[in-house]
């Protein structure tokens, strides 16, 4: 098992704009919630709340690395490397295809101005379980910035790459290495349709908490 799949929903600090890149309108969703901010990238907001998705590149990683890198150095929900270099990181998350990359973006809440500067407030990332026999099934992983919290950002993420999971056509999701005490992660996975199918005891050493749980989760498509 590939511990770094699957793994829950995690937020950051805010990152200063460290590049750009035009925002299209591909799988746009609409979720409302409280203004943030985030990294910069140039285009349009789409929807009702001024979330919009669309496919990123590794020329994005920049606009991901700081969020990214502040999450995954906490080392209290994904099974990464905390020192993990950008570069290490980037291979990481774009992997290799079918795996696909999407950026979530932002500016303003309920108003969305078509000529505002778009914010990046996350990114997930959705591929195949496993090679071979098992690679019917998907996985995915979230990242969202911490100014991006009461947005919905993180529970509109899972609806798209769900949306996203059966238009490639897998049969199901699944998530590896949802971590015990990630209590939010949980009840949304929850709530949206995931169940606990295993736990692993004591899988994830929490830098607080100590040996927690590791759920296996999965959502039938």
């Amino acid at each position: 098992m590939r511990c770094r799949l699957g793994t829950p929903i995690r937020t950051a600090s805010p990152v200063k704009p460290t590049t750009s890149s035009p925002v299209g309108s591909a799988g746009v969703t609409a979720v409302g919630g409280t203004a943030a901010r985030g990294t910069a990238a140039r285009g349009t907001a789409a929807g009702a709340g001024g979330l919009g998705f669309r496919l990123a590149t590794e020329q994005d990683w920049p606009l991901i690395w700081p969020f990214w890198h502040q999450i995954v150095a906490a080392g209290d929900t994904y099974c990464y490397d905390p020192a993990m270099s950008s570069d290490a990181g980037r291979r990481l998350w774009f992997g290799s295809p079918p795996d696909r990359v999407w950026l979530v973006t932002g500016s303003g809440v309920g108003r969305p101005d078509p000529g505002a500067v778009s914010l990046v407030l996350g990114s997930y990332r959705l591929g195949p379980n496993k090679a071979g026999p098992g690679s019917h099934i998907g996985t995915a992983s979230y990242m969202v910035s911490e100014t991006a919290r009461g947005r919905g950002v993180g529970r509109a993420m899972v609806l798209h790459s769900l949306d996203q999971a059966r238009a490639a056509g897998y049969r199901g999701v699944q998530f590896n290495a949802v971590a015990a005490s990630n209590e939010y992660a949980i009840k949304l996975y929850l709530e949206l349709g995931f169940s606990v199918v295993g736990t692993v005891p004591g899988g994830f050493a929490h830098p607080e908490r100590g040996f927690v749980d590791l759920l296996i989760m999965f959502h039938e498509l």
